[in-house]
């Protein structure tokens, strides 16, 4: 292949390519005349356009980021690394993150969803861990068109393929739909790892002359520039940029986890740092080591292993082709490293070593291509000050919804069958959630559950959000995202201890959607604190826009909890007949950005009048006790949908019918109101499971063996088959992907 010659210094600047990269004619302003005197070449203004991009520099986010709880007692690594990580005791740590594929997903939804995996997959590995599980949380638009039928059906295939095949089990997630996410899917991919504390590693070069070994697969002219991509809005007019999307090779990663891992348990002592290289490449991976100890590196891009002939300074150092890490090693020792590799018959090439005059220095084909500081691509980057404003659909009053429910069982058979609550079986059933032989709790209950293995531990994890919500109101709607992670985990028996985000959102640009980030950030930040879970780790994902159109503001909680004793795991599924069940908490008329208000009216409108952190904090403490003191046979969180929905879910698996009486009308049946449980009870419990509520939970019926739901409520009386319910619910997306 043939490339274009490269357009001199002055070409660029007077063409002002740098434009179509991503840079400000500010930033290359800043960038010649402040930071290097001269103007930059082709390569250099490469190197800074993916640098300094949204993606990798947080420009625009960075002054919201900083508003985020990250301390905490158990917290060994938080914000700043490859991933965060947790102590869990026993000289143990969990390790986890979150990341964001949503530009690639909608050019080229297999590859696109496939590669976020492994990208997720290799940040967990580079801290030191053995990935355990993944998550993933999938936005879509409503599956009315061929397009968003095809992206769902090829994102998960892209997901499928690349877990299964890398022996990660996927055991939890979420999807929902939604037109604004029409032209603008989101796809955020979770990983989970364990380790030993003392195997904990950092992405660090240092120590003059120390080497910088290139490991795994070859560079190829996949992905190249893919940050500036992933930070720039879409056109309906435009042709797609396919070759900003990476190709991956699942197997050929699982050879790179097997490989890294001997390196950091074999040859631990000389290893100095390790990186992924993700977005941007080799030169993110490598910057970013020799920026953390303030260091220099030289590079010869002649050794950088190659799979395309003749590719230039910029297509090696901004490809984000797969499976490929970066290690810096103490001088003399490169051989250890090599062996270990050879063994597995991957790459691994000493490509440069570490300086310490600061700068950050190039050499191809005997020439010097790029000499520029270190610190002006990493920490030189400009910081954007934003004032947020609140978007005009706030400022208008409009009297809260209160549906008009004439035939509840008819109502709850349609509310089951919406996508976004309906069952996700169809889905969940094309990954392999048991691989390793770890997982307790596989996809379709609360949270999903695996064992920390030779203990009695487990950990408990979830990816929530609930874009609805914050698009409403953005400080309260990041609260209740983190307080609906926090319920799905102390109702699986954990106790939440930290969390990871994918902040999804449009133009930070544009006042009112960075209100929507700034608020709802602060909004996570409290209830974190008020769980004691902080943030540890994450990603942002701006820009998600087509042709000027946001989708809604989507910050995606992936949450961790720990299960400190396995004889606490709880799921979902009422267990006996004669068994009672309770709702923990209070119902109010909370229909704003419910699921039944956007059925039937499709739109979505209002205020939250009644969530309360402390009262939410209040209740999840008292299930969590409940659980410990082994009084609870089931429990089940209430979100979407509401306790109609809830009591369905909980009575699908063994189907069981149940008998009661509710004080609530047929509407409230739908409410969303917060910080709710269903809690199924043996009969022998139930003084003391009172004893311990108080007037926090409510006696509603119990569990009977014809499998009908039989509740009389204040206005009308609900009696439906379980089996017509499960029907509606279970059937639903299969048939809308038809």
């Amino acid at each position: 292949m043939l490339t274009k010659p490269e357009l001199s210094p002055q070409e660029i600047k007077d063409q002002k390519v740098y434009l179509e990269w991503g840079l400000t004619e500010e930033e290359y302003t800043t960038i010649s005349k402040k930071l290097l005197g001269r103007l930059p070449n082709y390569t250099e203004t490469g190197l800074f356009s993916g640098m300094w991009s949204e993606h990798c520099s947080y420009k625009n986010s960075k002054q919201v980021l900083k508003k985020f709880w990250t301390e905490g007692s158990r917290v060994l690594q938080g914000p700043g690394e490859g991933a965060g990580v947790l102590d869990i005791g026993d000289n143990q740590a969990v390790v986890f993150k979150a990341e964001s594929h949503n530009h690639p997903s909608f050019v080229e939804p297999f590859q696109g969803s496939a590669t976020g995996v492994g990208g997720i997959i290799r940040d967990i590995f580079s801290m030191g861990a053995k990935p355990v599980a993944l998550l993933d949380s999938l936005r879509f638009g409503e599956l009315s068109t061929p397009k968003n039928k095809y992206l769902l059906d090829q994102v998960v295939a892209g997901i499928s393929h690349y877990g299964n095949s890398i022996g990660v089990p996927t055991i939890g997630g979420e999807i929902a739909f939604d037109a604004s996410y029409d032209g603008n899917p989101l796809v955020n991919a979770m990983c989970v790892g364990l380790m030993d504390k003392d195997k904990l590693k950092s992405g660090v070069a240092k120590g003059e002359g120390n080497s910088i070994i290139y490991v795994g697969a070859k560079t190829g002219r996949d992905g190249i520039n893919g940050a500036s991509f992933a930070s720039s809005e879409f056109s309906d007019g435009e042709d797609l940029n396919r070759s900003a999307v990476q190709v991956g090779d699942p197997f050929m990663e699982k050879l790179l986890v097997d490989a890294c891992l001997e390196v950091i348990d074999k040859h631990s002592d000389i290893l100095v740092g390790i990186q992924d290289m993700g977005a941007c490449g080799l030169v993110s991976s490598s910057a970013e080591m020799a920026s953390k100890a303030g260091s220099g590196l030289n590079l010869n891009l002649d050794l950088v292993p190659q799979r395309e002939d003749h590719m230039t300074p910029y297509e090696i150092m901004l490809s984000e082709s797969q499976e490929r890490m970066v290690f810096c090693i103490k001088k003399g020792h490169e051989q250890e490293i090599f062996d270990v590799f050879k063994k597995y018959n991957l790459d691994a090439v000493t490509i440069g070593e570490v300086v310490n005059d600061g700068h950050y220095t190039l050499t191809h084909q005997g020439e010097v291509v790029c000499d520029i500081p270190t610190a002006s691509l990493v920490d030189d980057v400009p910081e954007y000050q934003h004032v947020g404003q609140k978007p005009k659909h706030l400022l208008e009053t409009k009297e809260n919804f209160v549906p008009e429910v004439t035939d509840v069982a008819e109502t709850l058979s349609k509310v089951l069958a919406q996508p976004t609550v309906a069952s996700k079986e169809s889905v969940f059933r094309q990954y392999d959630s048991r691989v390793q032989a770890n997982t307790v709790v596989a996809p379709g209950s609360d949270a999903a559950v695996i064992r920390v293995r030779n203990t009695n531990k487990s950990l408990a994890m979830t990816m929530d959000s609930n874009a609805r919500y914050i698009y409403l109101d953005p400080y309260i709607g990041g609260q209740i995202a983190v307080s609906e992670s926090a319920r799905n985990i102390v109702a699986s028996g954990g106790t939440p201890i930290g969390i990871t985000d994918c902040l999804n959102f449009g133009n930070p640009e544009n006042d009112e959607r960075f209100y929507e980030m700034d608020q709802s950030v602060q909004g996570i930040s409290k209830a974190c604190q008020t769980f004691d879970a902080p943030v540890i780790s994450g990603n942002v994902s701006l820009y998600n826009e087509t042709d000027k159109k946001a989708i809604y503001p989507t910050p995606v909680i992936g949450m961790v909890g720990l299960i400190e004793d396995n004889r606490h795991i709880t799921t979902q599924d009422f267990k006996t007949a004669g068994d009672l069940v309770y709702v923990v908490g209070q119902t109010f008329d909370d229909f704003s950005g419910s699921e039944i208000q956007k059925m039937m009216t499709g739109e979505i409108y209002g205020s939250f009048d009644h969530f309360d952190l402390e009262t939410e904090h209040h209740n999840q403490q008292l299930v969590s006790k409940a659980i410990k003191q082994n009084l609870v046979q089931s429990a089940h969180d209430l979100s979407e949908g509401g306790l109609g929905v809830a009591l369905a879910e909980s009575a699908f698996a063994q189907e069981l019918g149940i008998k009661g009486k509710l004080d609530l009308t047929a509407a409230q049946l739908f409410s969303e109101s917060q910080s709710r449980f269903v809690i199924s009870i043996k009969p022998e419990h139930k003084s003391e499971f009172e004893a311990l509520m108080q007037d926090s939970a409510t006696l509603i019926g119990e569990l009977t063996q014809e499998p009908t739901v039989d509740i009389k409520l204040a206005d009308q009386h609900l009696i439906a088959q379980v089996s017509d319910l499960k029907n509606s619910w279970k059937d639903s997306l299969t048939c809308l992907m038809k």
